[in-house]
């Protein structure tokens, strides 16, 4: 929306900045901030005034001198004031006839996550259902959503060459896949729909997801700033995809809210952000990826991320398979609070791990 004030430049001579895509990624960034750090206190003291706490997760699956019984007096959904500023500060800064649609369609699969994280929210507050929304549903409905979303990339004639390559890191070309594009499409959105479980699991601590988030979130910025540069994509054997720098605006609103968010997630909490928030980071994370064609990458850029599930994978296969458990206890922040960690020292050090996955993965840019 504020893009066309640079239609008036003509008029106002700084009006033009409007039209830079770094002015605008930044606008962004700063509004989703800003949305959240003001009205994150009086978002928090509603939802205690409504009482929506959810059920006790922990009980029962930790031990009892690793239950922090204060966290049960914590708002949770916070998450519809992170997601709903993103998404603000992203129609306020984007361009609305940008012809390919991104900013649309990441905003719309970020709304469909949210609100299947809104139910299971729901189910859990005020039916006091501790699990939520049953697994095999939500699932349902992930797949339902990341498919529309890979298949509307897969059929926007702008985008259509790029999602045919499959990109490998350190190889140049990319390996073409087959027309046939209902299999391509199941197997994209298994992406979106894994990247938004990992975040899920990862929110588990005070400022955990939405720290490791920015992260994410940033260098999807800087990945997609790159692929909408015609000189740059191709010195880095990028592929070039024309109005991609719309994503810039939306990963960097992404960034911005989450460090907004922080400001009041970080412990002690004065709330949670809930699957409201989880799930649709998760997913607009993973929406990232497959429209930079980085997927691979992202299990780089998301190292925390793939650490918490992975964790989980190889916890159940395990003890199916030999009766024994690796792990302490899952998702794997939770075999560290088990080793002795407390929750300052499991945050901060998985944030940093965060941000040298983060390098390292912008890092691969100059290996190609």
């Amino acid at each position: 929306m504020l893009y066309y004030l640079s239609y008036l430049s003509e008029y106002f001579g700084p009006f033009r900045l409007f039209d830079y895509i770094t002015f605008r990624a930044g606008g962004a960034a700063a509004t989703a901030f800003l949305i959240v750090a003001i009205f994150g206190g009086r978002f928090a003291a509603m939802l205690r005034s409504f009482n929506i706490r959810a059920a006790a997760r922990y009980e029962g699956v930790l031990p009892e001198e690793l239950l922090d019984k204060r966290k049960n007096s914590t708002p949770c959904m916070g998450g519809i004031l992170l997601i709903g500023a993103v998404l603000l500060a992203v129609l306020s800064w984007s361009k609305w006839h940008a012809s390919n649609g991104i900013s649309w369609i990441l905003m719309g699969g970020t709304l469909g996550f949210a609100l299947i994280g809104f139910l299971d929210d729901f189910l859990k507050v005020f039916h006091q259902k501790r699990d939520g929304l049953p697994g095999k549903l939500k699932l349902l409905g992930q797949f339902l959503v990341g498919g529309i979303v890979v298949w509307l990339f897969w059929k926007n004639p702008e985008l259509n060459k790029i999602m045919r390559g499959f990109y490998i890191p350190f190889i140049k070309q990319p390996f073409q896949i087959s027309a046939w594009y209902l299999l391509p499409i199941f197997s994209v959105a298994i992406i979106i729909v894994g990247s938004a479980n990992a975040v899920n699991l990862t929110d588990g601590k005070d400022g955990l997801a939405s720290g490791c988030t920015i992260f994410c979130s940033l260098s999807y910025a800087v990945l997609t700033y790159l692929m909408g540069h015609q000189i740059f994509a191709r010195y880095l054997d990028l592929p070039y995809i024309s109005g991609i720098e719309e994503a810039v605006v939306f990963a960097s609103a992404l960034g911005g809210g989450c460090v907004g968010f922080l400001w009041h997630n970080c412990h002690p909490a004065s709330m949670f952000m809930g699957d409201t928030g989880s799930l649709a980071l998760g997913g607009a994370i993973g929406m990232l990826a497959v429209l930079s064609r980085q997927e691979l990458l992202l299990a780089l850029i998301g190292g925390v991320f793939v650490m918490e599930i992975v964790s989980v994978m190889l916890q159940v296969a395990s003890f199916k398979l030999t009766g024994k458990r690796i792990f302490l206890c899952t998702p794997i922040h939770h075999h560290f609070e088990r080793k002795g960690w407390n929750e300052t020292q499991i945050v901060v050090r998985f944030w940093i791990l965060s941000g040298i996955f983060a390098l390292m993965a912008l890092a691969t840019l100059k290996l190609r």
